[in-house]
């Protein structure tokens, strides 16, 4: 019995030091993968178009320490072409995703606080938009809009949000129920101020890594309407224009039109997963044993 009391005090400070070890990695690797895709962020939005530019004497030269990722048919550097496009569409990312996880917010608060024929007319549109074929419904509303950077962004954003708002619904109704909440309608508290004490910091940490979590699609919908013609024009860097230009010369051999872009786009899509489960893990340890 002593020994085994002796064994517990034991092992405790060690799972205490894994515990903190493993929240000391979780830190490292957002911050390190947050601090990559900030800077090529920034480093495509200050770029000096003349980096990039035609220079048909270095057409479809192959990688070298001069231009790292080859040039393509114009004799573009493919390095800096591809930053600058993978950073419009992290920007376009991030603009979308911010949008479309108001949207849900809005909409999964209103669904489960009001309840009755708000909530049935909320979760009806979370249905039809999640029975439609996503990608259809991307194009159509890019078309709609005029493509290009705006329409992009306008399809992206208003296509993004149903998921998290059953996310945010599910939380709401949970918190809504208990006890608390309930305490605090009993002493006449007003919706507003239940919604701003209990409710919305509740579900702010879901809220976030809903947020963070869909980053990764919008930028993988926006290349693929960029690489399927309804994104961003011929003119405008973009990894989906890219990879498209790249897909008439690759049978030809030349292929790392596609291999470095598509490689920084997975990268990119990989690294907003990860800050997304690591984010997880660390506001709400619980769900690492679900």
């Amino acid at each position: 019995m002593l020994s085994a009391i002796v064994t517990k005090q034991k092992t405790a400070p060690r799972l205490s030091g894994k515990k903190s070890n493993t929240k000391q990695k979780m830190t490292i690797y957002i911050a390190l993968a947050g601090a990559y895709l900030l800077t090529v962020m920034l480093a495509g939005l200050f770029m000096s178009p003349e980096l990039y530019g035609v220079n048909y004497a270095d057409k479809f030269l192959t990688p070298s320490l001069s231009h790292l990722f080859g040039t393509d048919f114009m004799g573009r550097d493919m390095f800096w072409r591809s930053i600058k496009g993978l950073s419009n569409s992290i920007l376009i990312g991030l603009a979308a995703s911010a949008v479309s996880s108001v949207i849900a917010l809005v909409f999964g608060i209103s669904a489960a606080l009001a309840g009755g024929k708000v909530d049935r007319v909320i979760s009806w549109c979370v249905d039809c938009c999640m029975g439609m074929p996503h990608l259809v419904l991307l194009i159509l509303i890019s078309y709609m809009m005029g493509r290009g950077g705006f329409g992009v962004a306008v399809a992206v954003a208003v296509t993004h949000w149903p998921e998290l708002t059953r996310v945010v619904r599910a939380e709401v109704l949970q918190v809504r129920d208990s006890q608390y909440v309930q305490a605090a309608r009993r002493m006449g508290k007003s919706r507003w101020a239940i919604a701003k004490s209990h409710i919305v910091p509740h579900v702010l940490p879901v809220y976030l890594v809903g947020l963070v979590l869909l980053f990764p699609h919008a930028i993988m919908h926006e290349a693929s309407l960029t690489f399927l013609g309804f994104g961003f024009s011929a003119g405008v860097p973009a990894i989906g224009g890219i990879l498209s230009e790249a897909m008439r010369h690759i049978v030809t051999g030349k292929w790392w039109l596609c291999l470095f872009p598509g490689l920084m786009l997975l990268i990119a899509v990989m690294l907003f997963d990860g800050i997304g489960d690591k984010l997880k893990l660390l506001l709400n340890p619980g769900s690492g044993n679900e």
